[in-house]
């Protein structure tokens, strides 16, 4: 199992922008996955996908003018302010 960070922009444009991201953030949660409360549009996904397999999967819910970005994350390659309770959830996993 790998650990993903997920990040999207939707567009905010479009008339139906809060069904949208729901549909998109509903998707997403078939996955297991840990969200930031400081970071609106931030999960954390662990799985044994890779970053192609999650982007092709996610992609379904985006409109072409929406961005996302997925990296994984490497052992003791990171670094910075989250809640203790997804620091708890990530440590074990990465």
């Amino acid at each position: 199992m790998a650990v993903f960070v997920v990040t999207w922009n939707l567009n905010r444009e479009r008339t139906n922008y809060d069904q949208a991201r729901r549909a998109f953030v509903t998707h997403l949660e078939r996955h297991t996955n840990r969200a930031d409360s400081g970071l609106e549009s931030v999960r954390w996904i662990s799985t044994s996908w890779t970053a192609e397999q999650l982007y092709s999967d996610l992609a379904q819910k985006l409109d072409k003018n929406d961005r996302i970005f997925i990296s994984k994350l490497r052992s003791g390659d990171y670094t910075g302010f989250l809640d203790q309770a997804t620091i708890d959830w990530l440590l074990p996993k990465v």
